[in-house]
């Protein structure tokens, strides 16, 4: 994320301890390595569960194509059905096309 390199570590801190003395320097290098510790946690955290977000998402998507698969597989079985229908009755006889004909609801 920044590229910081030994040399600005230590005029940082050179700095700090021109700026806020020897003897508060331990307690304030204490809490901002807490404070960057806990920083830390929360970031990694964000980042699980958005990991965990777009797995899921990948998941639902999934699904949903599976469910589109299973209609698009239905309308081809309807499909395969009425063509071999029509198939059986160009090659039945007239006569049981014409019976096919006026009773189409009856068990054959």
């Amino acid at each position: 994320m920044f590229d910081v390199g030994f040399s600005e570590l230590i005029m940082i801190g050179l700095v700090s301890l021109l700026v806020i003395g020897p003897e508060r320097l331990p307690k304030v290098a204490r809490i901002a390595g807490f404070w960057i510790g806990k920083s830390r946690a929360m970031m990694a955290n964000v980042k699980a569960e958005i990991k965990q977000e777009l797995h899921e998402e990948e998941i639902r998507q999934i699904f949903k194509d599976q469910l589109e698969l299973q209609e698009f597989h239905a309308a081809l079985n309807e499909t395969t059905d009425a063509a071999n229908s029509i198939k059986d009755s160009l090659t039945a006889s007239p006569e049981e096309s014409l019976e096919k004909v006026k009773s189409p609801h009856e068990p054959e």
